[in-house]
């Protein structure tokens, strides 16, 4: 009852002068308005570049072969043959962590269209999960290959968007052939745009296969035993390049390089260049690393104490540097915002301390007929509250509405906070509890006689 008696007193003493009161509160609605905005846009900030970050790959780990060496000569990385499409597999089926995981054969030779020709970054054999690895599920145009076309090896391929403008002229390519190595590739879709990594890679120079086809149709090996990029015409399939073919004699009739090609020899160890994998998210990398390397490790039947004969990579530290990148910048808006606030708790302060010089008699007389200092103390306190938290209100109403239009006008993005509404009002009243309370304590601590004869 007390409270709200007080309450009631601080509103009407307020009311006295409506003018200076709301020049009073301006301080805080600017300060209370500009943390609303600077959190709302920060936050969309963030999640933008999460999403963005998620695209290129965040949640994205990468396991490839180890290294060779003999008699002390290292052969690089991936220089081993221990990855097979049965370890993706049970990477799926043992690792909770792991979200999706697709193998890979890498190719990089050159592309025939009709008379144009181009030599892509890189010719990816994978499988259709890939595409939801990489966040590339939804396609421009056409559709993706199935688990079917990899089973069959089917000769099917999906074009980048670098490989549509320079192959097709930005024609539609889609139920066209092109040639890889002499071998007749039908288009069935084209990625959407995703343009240059952080390194400078294109992403949309780039065609996607089924492994099965890439491996045993395009390359006959993989990076670890043969570089296509340098390989010879004399190890691709073009008969033309044949034109006296040596007469062999035996009893039964060899088949040609190109009936080769087409008719593959199965075999019982087919061998990856690497596996991707996505984690189902950022936070549980670690422990689907752990979960990988586990796994692969019983099945390549490593002891104790050896060391693994792959390497899983994951981009934690990419994610990280954005991640504290961004954390900066919102910090550095919330600095500059809460200079605002300060600024006008100082108003605050300032117009309490007119305010007192001003009452000095009325407090006089309320002290005189029996207030005492805690009660004085109390009534400047709320005073200064209530002129905070009516300035926090206004400046949640303008600071969410700046945000909106700043999203409506720069097309930003931004994402409303209610952590950012609560923490506005709790700031508001601490700004008027710490603002307030010297001139609430000047005035109780006034004299009552000498409070009475202040003219």
């Amino acid at each position: 009852m007390m409270l709200y008696t007080t309450a009631r007193t601080a509103f009407r003493t307020l009311r006295r002068n409506p003018m200076r009161a709301m020049l009073t509160t301006l301080g805080i609605v600017i300060g209370v308005g500009a943390v609303i905005a600077m959190m709302e846009i920060g936050a969309g900030a963030s999640a933008a570049l999460k999403k963005t970050i998620a695209s290129m790959g965040a949640n994205v780990l990468v396991v490839r072969p180890g290294t060779a060496s003999s008699g002390g000569v290292s052969f690089g990385a991936g220089s081993t043959t221990t990855l097979t499409p049965e370890d993706c597999q049970a990477i799926l089926r043992e690792c909770p962590a792991v979200r999706n995981a697709a193998p890979m054969v890498r190719a990089r030779t050159q592309v025939v269209y009709g008379n144009r020709n181009w030599v892509p970054n890189a010719i990816y054999g994978t499988t259709p999960a890939y595409l939801d690895v990489q966040d590339w599920s939804i396609l421009a145009e056409g559709e993706p290959f199935s688990d079917r076309d990899v089973l069959n090896g089917n000769r099917v391929c999906i074009l980048g968007q670098s490989l549509v403008r320079e192959l097709f002229d930005n024609e539609s390519p889609v139920g066209k052939e092109i040639r890889i190595k002499n071998i007749a590739f039908r288009v069935i879709g084209v990625l959407t745009p995703k343009g240059a990594n952080m390194m400078g890679f294109d992403q949309d120079d780039v065609i996607l296969a089924p492994w099965t086809t890439i491996k045993y149709r395009v390359t006959g090996a993989t990076l670890s035993t043969a570089n296509q990029s340098t390989a010879t015409a004399s190890d691709s399939v073009n008969t033309l390049s044949n034109l006296y073919p040596a007469v062999k004699r035996g009893l039964y009739p060899e088949q040609s390089s190109v009936q080769q090609a087409d008719n593959p020899m199965p075999v019982r160890f087919a061998n990856i260049d690497q596996i991707m994998l996505a984690a189902n998210s950022s936070a549980e990398i670690p422990l689907a690393v752990e979960q990988i390397t586990g796994v692969l490790r019983e099945r390549h039947r490593i002891r104790a104490g050896e060391p693994d004969d792959f390497n899983v990579r994951d981009m934690a530290e990419l994610t990280r540097t954005l991640s504290t990148t961004t954390k900066l910048m919102t910090n550095l808006l919330l600095a500059v915002a809460m200079i605002s606030l300060v600024v006008g708790g100082v108003g605050i302060m300032n117009i309490m301390l007119v305010s007192v010089t001003e009452r000095t008699r009325e407090i006089g007389l309320r002290m005189a007929v029996g207030a005492r200092g805690k009660d004085i103390l109390r009534q400047f306190l709320v005073e200064a509250v209530v002129l905070c938290l009516t300035g926090g209100a206004m400046g949640i109403v303008i600071g969410h509405g700046g945000s909106l239009l700043v999203q409506a006008l720069l097309k930003w993005p931004v994402e409303t906070s209610p952590a950012a509404i609560a923490t506005a009002v709790l700031v508001s009243a601490g700004v008027g509890i710490i603002f307030g309370f010297y001139p609430a304590w000047k005035a109780s601590r006034l004299d009552p006689i000498e409070a009475l004869r202040y003219e």
